[in-house]
């Protein structure tokens, strides 16, 4: 018979990624915290959400009012870098050591659990966790019958830039396409996240929060193109290339800079000029393109850096 997760350990679970969630500014203050929201959104039932919510109202992360339920606390900040400082995550780090070693060939193709249960000395719970992860990131599949299969991935920097030549081919094009339909929710939604992130502290904000804001944004924007195939084919290369990035030490000096040109595109889009926003990310990719260019990813692996 399977183990099965103690009902705590998933509320401590829930508990972290919802921190997570908040840190990334997914979540922002003030926002209304449905127990039903929570658990569709994450894949569980709502009595382990029910008892994540209360213990992020005893660390004064939610604020929880009478006849309607949990918000998030104004003050929310400091007591979510609180959090991080006192739990960490030793899940990241073991989701980060598994794919590294994948990147690495240190891993065959094709894996059981059992087998990670050995290599790693890691629960049964927790590989499966981490498989589930990886499947939902794009990089491993589920084998009819037995197993799991890790995908091929962008794990050369000659790879990482053809991924790079490739954004910069589609995603300018994307906002001239004819069907390009501007959402002003979505754009709102953005432009909260990333005035959000020029205010926050980032050093309190996980990496894999920092990486998956931004390839939110060029996929929310995408998405504006009215073309589907557009949006599924950046979302495909984004979760290639996102185990690379995990490798690399963020630069959160170069991230403020990445916010500004994120904001100037969302202007030139709500001022109704396609052609100069699409100017805009064209020449936005471009610069990290010049980046993350084979010999700058080499020296920053060696250096540290991005």
């Amino acid at each position: 018979m399977g183990q099965r997760i103690r009902s705590s350990e998933l509320s401590d679970r829930i508990s972290q990624r919802l921190i997570e969630d908040l840190a990334s500014g997914i979540m922002s203050p003030g926002q209304h915290i449905g127990a039903q929201y929570i658990a569709d959104l994450y894949g569980v039932s709502r009595t382990p959400v029910r008892d994540a919510l209360s213990q992020l109202e005893n660390h004064g992360v939610l604020n929880r009012q009478a006849n309607r339920g949990y918000f998030v606390a104004d003050d929310v900040a400091a007591n979510v870098a609180q959090w991080l400082d006192e739990h960490g995550n030793t899940d990241t780090d073991s989701y980060y050591r598994l794919a590294n070693d994948w990147l690495l060939n240190r891993l065959p193709e094709d894996v059981t659990e059992q087998f990670l249960r050995d290599k790693y000395d890691w629960t049964k719970s927790k590989v499966s966790e981490l498989l589930v992860r990886a499947v939902r990131e794009g990089w491993a599949e589920r084998k009819e019958g037995y197993g799991y299969r890790f995908l091929p991935v962008a794990k050369t920097p000659e790879a990482f830039e053809q991924i790079y030549r490739f954004r910069l081919a589609i995603e300018p094009a994307g906002l001239l396409e004819p069907t390009f339909n501007l959402d002003r929710d979505i754009i709102a939604e953005q432009r909260e996240i990333q005035q959000w992130m020029l205010t926050v502290d980032l050093e309190s904000v996980p990496d894999e929060k920092l990486l998956a804001n931004g390839s939110l944004f060029h996929e929310e924007i995408i998405k504006l193109s009215g073309n589907p195939f557009f949006l599924m084919s950046l979302q495909r290369v984004n979760r290639m290339r996102r185990l690379m990035e995990y490798r690399a030490e963020i630069n959160r000096d170069r991230l403020i800079e990445q916010c500004s040109d994120h904001l100037s595109i969302l202007n030139l889009l709500e001022a109704g000029d396609t052609v100069g926003a699409s100017y805009k990310m064209k020449e936005h990719l471009g610069g990290a393109l010049r980046r993350k260019s084979p010999l700058a990813w080499r020296w920053a692996n060696d250096h540290g850096s991005e």
